[in-house]
């Protein structure tokens, strides 16, 4: 194609970039004077392309440590074929991922904890769990959610779940046995019973046929929570969340 006829087209481009650029640096520096009051920092960055795979990529590239992102949830059809974009990055992020999905004051006293009684390769994890407790000063209630497909007896489950927290020296907290039929229902009720502001999820990331089949147990409590989760990917083959 000739570079005269490409001229035009690479002007509108440029300045429709230019335009909507422009109107979200307006956007954004209104929104930081109306609602940064305490004076953080705060660092604006524009990107064009794909929503979650941009953001993704960017998390990537600048190590981020902390993703925190807004989501109004799923549900039927679209959650299972379409997923918000907060889910994929929930999913796929190498950082992890802070979803709040109702107005927030900041304060988090109770921290929910779901365990799976497995151990192994989720220190890590606990370690990352631990440090956010302690960021907050909060009180970290350990769950094991038993359902008819994994059943264990409260006096088992209960001495496990003790020697899960004493194995890596937890400090304030509580060891619980909430029995339900399914899991992810089973934790929004737990958090909702110990007045959770948080829950602190392990997942791994799945994609294609392996994720629309199985699921993610951190996704669907993510769409369905009433209060804010925090999602860690565990590394070298993680243990299930």
């Amino acid at each position: 194609m000739p570079a005269t006829v490409l001229m035009p087209v690479m002007g509108f481009e440029t300045a429709f970039v230019e335009d909507i650029t422009g109107k979200a640096e307006k956007e954004f520096k209104t929104l930081t004077e109306k609602y940064n009051v305490s004076g953080v920092k705060v660092e604006f960055k524009f990107e064009l392309g794909p929503i979650s795979q941009t953001i993704l990529d960017y998390i990537n590239t600048e190590k981020v440590d902390l993703v925190i992102m807004g989501s109004h949830g799923a549900s039927g059809l679209k959650e299972l074929f379409i997923g918000l974009n907060a889910e994929k990055i929930v999913r796929r992020s190498s950082a992890p991922v802070l979803v709040v999905k109702n107005y927030f004051n900041g304060n988090v006293t109770n921290i929910v904890f779901p365990n799976t009684l497995e151990t192994e390769r989720q220190e890590d994890l606990v370690m990352k769990v631990k440090a956010l407790q302690a960021l907050f000063k909060a009180t970290l209630h350990i769950v094991y959610i038993n359902t008819p497909l994994n059943f264990t007896s409260d006096r088992v489950t209960l001495a496990r779940l003790q020697a899960f927290a004493s194995r890596f020296m937890i400090k304030d907290y509580t060891v619980n046995v909430f029995n339900h039929q399914d899991e992810e229902e089973g934790i929004n009720l737990f958090a909702r019973k110990v007045n959770a502001e948080l829950i602190a999820m392990g997942t791994h990331s799945r994609k294609g046929i392996a994720h629309l089949v199985n699921g993610s147990l951190a996704e669907d409590v993510t769409n369905h929570a009433d209060s804010l989760v925090w999602k860690y990917t565990l590394k070298n083959k993680p243990v299930e969340a």
